[in-house]
């Protein structure tokens, strides 16, 4: 089923799922989308995890998931639950369970919610290595599967235990690896091998959960498994979340990115960011999120009534004439409203005062004067003209022989105006949006370009009056993400009026890029928000490696807490540094262990020496 069947790409609305009761919570449905996190203490340790369970409550926090690996821990839960209890509070408790169906039993009868992994319940770990099963095999697993869940999937009954089928792109079972390999048809098809048994046994309170620490690889999941689902007259709620995002502007991006791409279709029913930082410190952020797109209903029309070129399941990038170094093969570029001396330099620099070239400067190509136009972009000693109008565009005697942008408003981009500009070979568009749903007015701008074989570099441009800088960064994010994970644009121009440091929204500009997948300016930490299975800080940690190797941008580093969903949410990491037990890290490059059980003492510097040894440390 096409995706466009199933959401309305231009009109914001959210997806009526079946409501699930958690405890007193409900989630689904007619409700609010949800906000959550999750402790990273030891959970036997009563009264660290109440106490964490009670900062992320008092921050807003509707659900508190707390890691149960055994029999001990998911019964602990009981103890924890009637401390939160004591206080007054009946926020529902969520158990997580990885490897111990036992476990699971435990909690169910103790918490309000199970979350259990498809990739670990029954099956054990993908070793990334090609597995052969039998048609015979494949179906013993999948009985294996049942008798695990059923029990499980009875006792929630009795107790009225929600559950979440919770998958994770990073720990998928070897089995479902050697049939689909790592990809989000393997993600979907997880998942719905515990679903169907729950429509089987008549168990309807689930939730379901696709995560990734890939943006793209977590929203294309996410679609299809929504797809999946009504094929099958399935509407469970989602939960939403990208993996291992990161912390600091990182985290923040890259969560916003992935998610915001999903709550902008109207898909999602409760989020968590997850964050290497403090659990508590991710509510504010899930709330930002969720209130940004709560006032986008009732937006203005967005108009479009043509056919959609577009795969929302595979990842393809609409191909553009390359115009200087705009477009075509050329990575996305960045247009800026100031040059600033930072690691991160915009492309283009947008000045709107007037000048004149100094006509002594043999280096410009391109010489002005004063009263030609009062707005122009930069290109180190190059000028280039900005038109705000076709108009202006095709009257100006002072088109520039290399480079011209045009500005236009996203409805401009109609048949009439396409017939005016499409040949052009000279221009690139920067397009812009007024309407409160600005992600759907300028994808229908881009579908309107695309069936029209108008092959003009697109700037994606967004304007904002912020004054906070974490508000720009999920704005943001959410707005342009989306956009270049369904491969349209071939730059981006945050422009903002508030008072934000330009330096700051330069950062911002390339953060976007990066966590969309489409260009890499900085070293990528897949850093894990830890949990009670984590037997080190994360967060120190994290500054510690970032500290010493963030001028690496050539590379991709894990830092997770433990090997639940480390090896596999870091597969594509050229280097991972992976909790093995108490004060001991295990090292990998790639996805090969290279070094088990190093002191964590030594272990950081054990780590450079790695990267220097295999050649890609660079001073």
């Amino acid at each position: 089923m096409k995706y466009e069947d199933i959401i309305n790409l231009f009109k914001y609305k959210r997806l009526k799922t079946r409501e699930v009761k958690v405890g007193d919570l409900k989630i689904g449905g007619e409700n609010p989308i949800r906000v959550q996190s999750m402790t990273s203490t030891n959970t036997l340790n009563t009264e660290e995890t109440f106490e964490q369970s009670l900062k992320i409550i008092k921050a807003g926090g509707e659900l508190v998931r707390i890691t149960a690996q055994a029999v001990i821990e998911a019964e602990n839960l009981k103890k924890i639950k009637e401390k939160i209890r004591s206080e007054g509070f009946k926020t529902p408790l969520a158990a997580d369970i990885h490897f111990n169906p036992k476990a699971a039993f435990a909690a169910a009868t103790l918490v309000e919610k199970v979350r259990i992994n498809p990739g670990n319940f029954v099956d054990k770990r993908a070793k990334f290595i090609k597995a052969e099963f039998t048609e015979e095999e494949y179906i013993d697993e999948l009985k294996k599967i049942e008798e695990k869940l059923i029990p499980l999937l009875d006792i929630c009954n009795e107790k009225n235990t929600a559950l979440r089928i919770g998958v994770n792109h990073g720990s998928l079972s070897g089995r479902i690896m050697s049939r689909y390999g790592d990809t989000p048809k393997g993600m979907v098809e997880s998942a719905m091998e515990f679903l169907r048994i729950c429509i089987q046994e008549n168990f309807y309170n689930v939730l379901v959960s696709l995560k990734s620490s890939n943006t793209r690889i977590m929203v294309q999941a996410n679609r299809l498994m929504l797809s999946k689902m009504i094929e099958e007259n399935m509407n469970f709620p989602f939960h939403l979340g990208v993996t291992e995002a990161g912390e600091g502007e990182d985290g923040r991006i890259k969560s916003a990115v992935g998610i915001g791409a999903l709550l902008a279709d109207g898909i999602g029913d409760t989020i968590r960011i997850s964050l290497t930082e403090p659990p508590e410190d991710e509510i504010p952020v899930a709330r930002k999120l969720v209130n940004y797109f709560s006032k986008r209903d009732n937006h203005k029309e967005v108009k479009l009534d043509e056919n959609i070129p577009l795969d929302f399941f595979d990842y393809k990038k609409w191909k553009t004439n390359k115009v200087f170094n705009i477009g075509g093969d050329s990575m996305p570029v960045v247009i800026s409203g100031m040059e600033r001396k930072n690691d991160l330099m915009p492309e283009f620099i947008y000045l709107k005062d007037k000048f004149i070239i100094d006509s002594s400067n043999k280096n410009s190509n391109y010489i002005l004067d004063a009263e030609a136009w009062d707005q122009h972009i930069f290109y180190g000693d190059n000028v280039f003209p900005l038109f705000n109008s076709i108009n202006d565009f095709y009257l100006s005697e002072n088109q520039s022989k290399n480079l011209n942008f045009l500005q236009i408003r996203c409805p401009e981009i109609n048949e009439e105006n396409l017939l005016k500009i499409k040949n052009q070979k000279k221009l690139v568009l920067i397009l812009k949006t007024t309407n409160k749903n600005g992600f759907a007015d300028q994808r229908a701008a881009f579908i309107r370009l695309i069936n029209a074989d108008c092959r003009l570099p697109v700037i994606i441009k967004r304007e904002y009056k912020e004054n906070g800088l974490e508000n720009l960064q999920l704005k943001s994010a959410c707005d342009i993400g989306g956009l270049f994970l369904d491969g349209l644009g071939d730059g981006i121009w945050i422009h903002n009026t508030g008072s934000i440091d330009e330096k700051e929204i330069i950062n911002t500009s390339f953060g976007i890029l990066q966590a969309s997948r489409v260009r890499v300016t900085k070293t990528e930490y897949i850093s894990c928000p830890g949990c009670g299975r984590t037997l080190f800080n994360l967060h120190e940690t994290t500054q510690k490696i970032r500290a010493k190797t963030s001028h690496l941008k050539h590379l991709k580093i894990g830092i997770m807490g433990c090997i639940v969903n480390g090896p596999g949410e870091m597969a594509d990491a050229d280097y991972g540094y992976v909790g093995a037990g108490p004060g001991k890290i295990t090292l990998y490059k790639n996805k090969e262990i290279v070094k088990k059980n190093v002191s964590e003492e030594n272990a950081v510097e054990e780590l450079i020496q790695l990267i220097k040894d295999s050649g890609d440390w660079t001073e």
